[in-house]
């Protein structure tokens, strides 16, 4: 993973976001308690509202007594369902029952409710200027209206079928008056519209009655007239004379068939009886017959006699066989008897069937004749219909105009509405309230400024962190090399010339000879920062000596031909040359030899920002080598400031005195607790990256890994040297030996940086 991946990849440190808010809190008290306070003045000065609350119940008023006839027991109930109780609600606030109140309570002569009187001066210059509209160009009526609708509200409560009028007022008797003048006036036209329904039935039913009673009349004539005609004669059940004898005939002729059928049948079974000699005493006809029950008797009495004369005398005894005779001379009669009733029977039978045949030549003529009534009685039906429905109509008029003129002479209305809970003069306003008010405006402030506060951290980048995936492995500093002071190399003489092969041999010894270790101390250790001097301390001396010889005459310049050296490096015009054709984001300055070379990461920042690119310095020296020459003071907040969160990029960003280049010097704060957030760093490059066309770090004498976290895409990295010693030859293999092969040497030797009016030259 690049660096520049890493450092995309944050997050947000809630730690360091909430203390913001601990640091920052008297800014935040003196906000909310001057909100507090205009909220307390705008509570305690504001115009006074009172309101109050008149409740009217939408129920039947009807008395059980008083009810009309023809109404039934769900007159108790409830007559009005949700949308009626909204039908009232929108009556209640019309326009005619606002206009009646106005009118009654004279409300159009107060100012609270028409604003044309009593304008204010400040009022009438905006009608005139046309800034604001005339008062007075709306009609009286409407501008009463207007203001009465904005202080009312009428509303019907949830679930119930009650109706709350609500009214606002600076008059706390006006807020109790106008609803139960409201309700009053709602009342009075309910029943105002119920008198007047209840006339319009009276009027409209007296002409219909009268028209009702002569139809009755002429109705009830046909129906008599058309019986007369049709001969349509009635009998008992309201039934027509032909058609009541046709059902009596039939009932006789079913009863002469039963009997008729009974007698052949019991013939037929005497006769049965007869011939084949059985007993006929299972008949009930022939033991119905006194005769055949006396001689019944008197068998059974010589058979008793016969059988006591059998126990003294024989068969042959003449006792005994007279009494045989007599009982068979009483088997003779009996039978003769039988005879007799049999043929009875069938006289009887044949009687009954003469008497059907009579009857049922009766019934086809009533068949014919009933059938004809039945046609004529069709007609007289719809006749009498006519005449029952007329009749019926007539009944209900006349009961309903006796009830709608009743209820008109009496006056009895009763509305299908009462007040329940009529307005009281309220004592308290309910607007404003201070309570409320104030602790609304401090809690809402509190928010806004917590809010700003944590927003202007977060945007900051001082509440950001690397993300767990992205994190490098956990530093306490940064270690960099000791500077050591080199003595003054030999002057050379302008004609002496070092060849190529002596450089080739320099590195090739450097290569076998062991490297001395070198002594790492904490990046912003201050008891170990050396002072700058050679080249930065002759780049902070310009600006007097340049201004003292300005005064003298100019003298004769002597050019000096400056040493150079033969391990390929590049002036400071190269160098920027270099990183503009390039494109490059970054460039890191690595100075082997101390602070003496940190003159070229100036160099090369001011002319890329002399070329017209937007160009930052960040100064990561022990001594702020490379930011003081460019402030003229070591006293500015820089990154250590930044890295402990002590400060925002606003804060730690500042501009050269000598060229348009910005600078982040190194900073006033603690360095131990800068570098335990040296993590930081990637994010810090990345959010400068963003902003400026190339951000120029001078690191002093870092290593590899020291620069590591300053790197990313399109990143150069130089070697600043003064003189090609051993010392930055090493560091050159070292860099190079690390993952930096393209490491390019740059010196600032020989550069002369063109003067600009107006401006002091620091070069």
């Amino acid at each position: 993973m690049s660096v520049q991946s890493a450092a995309a990849d944050v997050d947000v440190d809630l730690r360091q976001l909430f203390a913001s808010l601990a640091r920052n809190w008297l800014r935040i008290v003196l906000f909310v308690l001057v909100v507090t306070g205009l909220a307390f003045a705008f509570a305690s000065f504001a115009t006074k509202h009172y309101k109050a609350q008149t409740q009217i119940e939408i129920a039947p008023r009807e008395s059980v007594y008083t009810r009309p006839a023809g109404s039934n027991n769900d007159g108790d109930k409830p007559i009005l369902d949700e949308q009626g109780v909204a039908t009232q609600v929108q009556i209640i606030s019309s326009n005619e029952i606002l206009k009646q109140v106005a009118e009654k309570l004279g409300l159009s002569r107060l100012p609270e409710f028409d604003e044309a009187i009593n304008m204010s001066y400040l009022s009438r210059v905006l009608v005139l200027l046309g800034l604001k509209n005339d008062p007075t160009d709306v009609p009286l009526d409407e501008r009463v209206l207007k203001k009465m609708r904005e202080k009312l509200n009428v509303f019907g409560v949830e679930k119930t079928r009650i109706i709350a009028i609500e009214f606002s007022s600076e008059d706390p008797k006006f807020a109790a008056s106008i609803p139960d003048a409201i309700a009053a006036a709602y009342i009075a036209g309910q029943g105002a519209a119920k008198s007047e329904s209840n006339t319009a039935a009276a009027d409209f039913l007296a002409p219909e009655i009268a028209d009702l009673s002569k139809q009755v009349r002429d109705a009830e004539a046909k129906v008599a007239a058309y019986r007369g005609q049709s001969d349509l004669l009635m009998g008992g059940n309201n039934a027509v004379l032909a058609t009541q004898q046709l059902a009596e005939l039939s009932t006789e002729l079913s009863r002469v068939r039963a009997n008729r059928a009974a007698a052949e049948g019991t013939a037929d079974s005497v006769r049965k009886a007869l011939q084949n000699g059985g007993s006929l005493d299972s008949l009930p006809e022939v033991l119905s017959s006194d005769l055949i029950q006396r001689l019944r008797e008197r068998q059974a009495e010589l058979r008793a006699n016969i059988a006591d004369l059998s126990t003294t005398m024989l068969d042959n005894h003449p006792r005994v066989r007279a009494a045989k005779s007599q009982l068979a001379d009483l088997d003779a009669q009996i039978r003769s008897e039988a005879q007799k009733v049999m043929k009875g029977l069938l006289m009887q039978a044949d009687a009954a069937k003469a008497r059907e045949s009579q009857l049922i030549s009766d019934v086809n003529q009533l068949k014919a004749a009933s059938a004809q009534a039945g046609n004529e009685q069709v007609g007289l039906d719809a006749l009498q219909r006519d005449a029952a429905a007329k009749r019926q109509q007539l009944e209900l008029y006349l009961t309903n105009y006796r009830e709608a003129a009743s209820r008109q002479d009496r006056n009895y209305v009763p509305v299908d509405a009462r007040v329940s809970s009529p307005a009281s003069v309220p004592s308290e306003p309910y607007f404003p309230k201070v309570g409320p008010i104030v602790g609304a405006a401090a809690a809402a402030s509190l928010l806004l400024t917590a809010v700003s506060t944590l927003l202007k951290e977060l945007f900051s980048g001082r509440a950001m962190r690397p993300a767990t995936g992205a994190r490098f492995a956990p530093i306490d500093e940064v270690a960099m090399p000791a500077t050591a002071r080199q003595e003054p190399a030999a002057p050379v003489e302008p004609s002496v010339r070092v060849e190529p092969a002596v450089a080739r041999e320099v590195v090739n010894r450097a290569d076998e000879a062991p490297w001395p270790e070198a002594v790492t101390e904490p990046v912003m250790e201050s008891e170990m920062l050396p002072r700058p001097v050679a080249a930065a301390e002759a780049v902070a001396k310009a600006e007097p000596v340049a201004e003292a010889e300005s005064v003298a005459e100019p003298e004769p310049v002597v050019e000096v031909q400056r040493p150079r050296s033969v391990l390929g490096e590049i002036d400071i015009e190269k160098a920027a040359e270099k990183l503009i054709a390039s494109g490059a984001a970054r460039a890191i300055f690595v100075s082997p030899e101390g602070d003496e070379a940190a003159a070229s990461a100036i160099l090369v920042a001011r002319e890329v920002s002399d070329a017209g690119l937007r160009v930052l310095l960040l100064d990561l020296t022990a001594s702020g080598a490379a930011s003081r020459p460019m402030l003229d003071s070591g006293l500015f907040p820089g990154i250590t400031d930044l890295l402990a969160s002590q400060a925002q990029f606003s804060d730690v960003i500042h501009a050269d005195l000598y060229s348009d280049c910005h600078v982040i010097p190194v900073g006033t704060a603690d360095p131990v607790r800068a570098m335990r957030a040296a993590d930081r760093l990637p994010i810090i490059m990345q959010s400068l990256t963003t902003a400026y066309d190339l951000v120029v770090v001078e690191c002093g004498p870092a290593d590899a890994q020291g620069i590591s976290r300053l790197g990313g895409d399109a990143t150069e990295v130089f070697l600043s040297m003064l003189e090609p010693d051993d010392e930055v030859t090493q560091a050159a293999v070292k860099l190079i030996e690390s993952g930096y092969p393209d490491l390019t040497l740059v010196t600032p030797l020989g550069h002369e940086p063109p003067g600009t009016p107006g401006r002091r030259s620091a070069a």
